[in-house]
Formats: structure tokens, C-alpha cells, sequence
């Protein structure tokens, strides 16, 4: 996490010098624009926080190794799949959610099954795809991309040793 803040604060530092180098105009307009997204994500942010910490405390031992562990097998994989589909807000809630239920010990499969599904297959996002490309479209995307997210789980889960080391 540490070299993830570092990583883009140096990456702040750069925006923040090129808009320095176009002009105090655009300096100001990058800070107007940084503080008005914090103030309207900020609630969303809290309530994440808040939901992880609970999650975090709450969800037993028992439960996850049982029904998300990756010995659960497609009982654990199709519970991130629905989750992932059913999370209310996408990736601002998921992501904490993903980080709490990691460090307590779900499975790699699940979790990659969950993270893809809230990418591909919210329901909150279709209405929105319906407004822009119709109906047609958004079914044929979601048809085509309904069974990657536990198809990636599996894979992850066998190639999760090169990356991440579990205890």
C-alpha cells in the first residue's frame, strides 16, 4: 500500500507541475476540479470505509472458509459472481470490500470471480449502457462477457503463485 501511495503521489506531482508550466489558470482549475470530485465522492468514500471495517469485524472465520475459500470451489465462485453483479456503487465500494475480504482470508478465485463480475456485469451500469448504445448492444456485451468472471477466477487461482504469496 505504501509504494502505491508513492507511486501516485509521484504521479500528482507530475500534473501538477505540467499545470503549473501551462499557467496559474490551469493550476487553479486542476485544484477546483480535484476538490469538487473529493467533495461529491467523499460521502460514497466514508460509507465504503465504514462497510469494510464492519465487514472486517463481523464476517466469521467459519464463513469463509466454507463458502470463500478456494477449496469452496463453484459454491464460493458463484457467490462473487452474484456479488460482484449486486454491488451496489461499483469499484468505490467493491474495492475496499475486495481489500477487507483478502486480508481475511478469501480465496484468490473468489475474489478475481467478484472484482470481474463488478466490472463487467453491475447492474447498476446497464441502465446507463442502455441510454447510450440501446438495449441490443448491452445484452450482446453482457451475453458475451457473462461467463469470463469465474472463468478468471479459475485462472487467477492457478496463477496466483507467481504473484501473490499466501500463508
Amino acid at each position: 500500500m505504501k509504494e502505491t501511495a508513492i507511486a501516485m503521489f509521484v504521479m500528482l506531482f507530475g500534473l501538477v507541475a505540467v499545470a503549473l508550466w501551462q499557467g496559474t489558470d490551469t493550476f487553479m482549475l486542476g485544484v477546483r476540479t480535484s476538490s469538487n470530485q473529493f467533495l461529491r465522492f467523499l460521502p460514497v468514500l466514508v460509507i465504503a470505509m465504514f462497510l469494510a471495517g464492519f465487514m472486517e469485524t463481523l464476517i466469521p472465520q467459519e464463513f469463509v472458509t466454507n463458502w470463500l475459500s478456494d477449496a469452496s470451489g463453484w459454491r464460493g465462485i458463484g457467490i462473487g459472481w452474484l456479488a460482484g453483479i449486486l454491488t451496489p456503487g461499483g469499484s468505490i465500494v467493491g474495492m475496499p470490500l475486495v481489500f477487507v475480504l483478502f486480508e481475511a482470508g478469501v480465496g484468490i478465485s473468489v475474489l478475481v470471480t467478484y472484482m470481474t463480475s463488478m466490472a463487467l456485469l453491475s447492474v447498476m451500469r446497464m441502465p446507463i449502457e442502455i441510454g447510450f448504445y440501446g438495449w441490443r448492444l448491452m445484452l450482446l456485451r453482457v451475453a458475451a462477457s457473462f461467463f469470463l468472471p469465474p472463468l478468471t477466477g479459475l485462472l487467477a487461482q492457478v496463477i496466483s503463485p507467481v504473484f501473490i504469496a499466501r500463508g
